[in-house]
């Protein structure tokens, strides 16, 4: 079994799609993409600085495109017919669902840039950020965030957990961090995955109407617990209640490994679920595609495990 595994906010890095574009179909995709969106992927992907693409309203929809163009690239069949799983961290779900079958390209992108409108809306009221906790105890950590009024926002396993709030409270976690951890600010622009957010659930509730969600085609894991999605309608109602609630990427490892994954391949912009993979399920393989050269490796560890079979 392998995974297929799509990025959250925070794994964009200026110029990343610019190899993508080498690819003579990519050009169109995005294109059409970029239309949906309601700004220039294209530009953002290849020439924007790192502060534009910090911005919520440009990173997210962003991150999908790249997800979509790296799955349209290394995949000409349905991946229905392939023993395959999907998942994705936060803004990744979308692309993970999409993916899935249970909304089009074009719901993907629609969804996503309603997310992130609304959400960098909602993150303007307050100044919120987030900061990454790598290390320390567990129940440690836990209670620092706690301690300073902060959320565990993403518990990404592996020894990783992601707080948000105002920078105050992140200051106060900086400056007070729970033995052996350190404590690293991310290139978000909000609190993401808390109350700070509510606003944006509405936002989405209201465009949920205009979707016409299907049932996975593909075991679609949530970031809630981890659990398998089967239903169109409840992947989205998850969708739109994920903007305010903590990801639980930790328990979808946890759901790989009992499913008997051998293998993990993360979509573009790629790399953090790959390392959050070698660290938190032992033994298996990954394979990070960052540019079109990793295809063919990601292909390898298909080709590989469907061998073994």
């Amino acid at each position: 079994m392998l995974a297929i595994v799509c990025p959250g906010q925070g794994s964009q890095t200026p110029g990343f799609l610019a190899p993508w574009l080498e690819l003579p179909q990519v050009a169109g995709q995005l294109a059409a993409l970029s239309e949906i969106a309601g700004i220039d992927l294209t530009a953002h992907g290849t020439t924007s600085d790192e502060e534009t693409i910090k911005d919520t309203a440009v990173a997210q929809p962003l991150i999908v495109a790249a997800g979509l163009i790296a799955a349209s690239s290394l995949f000409d069949v349905e991946l229905s017919s392939l023993p395959v799983v999907l998942a994705g961290h936060s803004v990744g779900e979308i692309t993970a669902s999409a993916l899935a079958g249970v909304l089009t390209q074009d719901e993907a992108m629609t969804f996503v840039r309603e997310r992130a409108n609304s959400m960098a809306a909602a993150a303007a009221v307050t100044p919120t950020g987030m900061s990454a906790i790598v290390g320390g105890d567990p129940a440690e950590v836990l209670a620092a965030i706690e301690a300073a009024g902060a959320t565990p926002a993403n518990v990404n396993g592996a020894g990783q957990t992601v707080a948000a709030g105002t920078f105050e409270q992140l200051k106060a976690l900086a400056d007070n961090p729970p033995a052996k951890a350190r404590v690293i600010p991310l290139k978000v622009a909000g609190a993401f995955h808390t109350s700070h957010m509510s606003p944006a659930v509405s936002a989405l509730q209201a465009i949920a109407p205009q979707l016409k969600p299907q049932a996975p085609t593909v075991p679609l894991l949530s970031n809630y617990d981890g659990g398998e999605v089967t239903d169109g309608t409840a992947a989205v109602e998850s969708l739109i209640a994920q903007v305010s609630r903590p990801v639980r990427w930790d328990l979808c490892m946890e759901s790989l490994v009992q499913r008997g994954v051998t293998g993990v391949i993360e979509l573009a912009p790629a790399g953090t679920l790959a390392g959050l993979a070698k660290r938190g399920m032992p033994g298996v393989k990954t394979v990070a595609v960052k540019t079109p050269d990793d295809l063919s490796a990601a292909l390898a560890l298909f080709a590989e495990l469907e061998g073994g079979a």
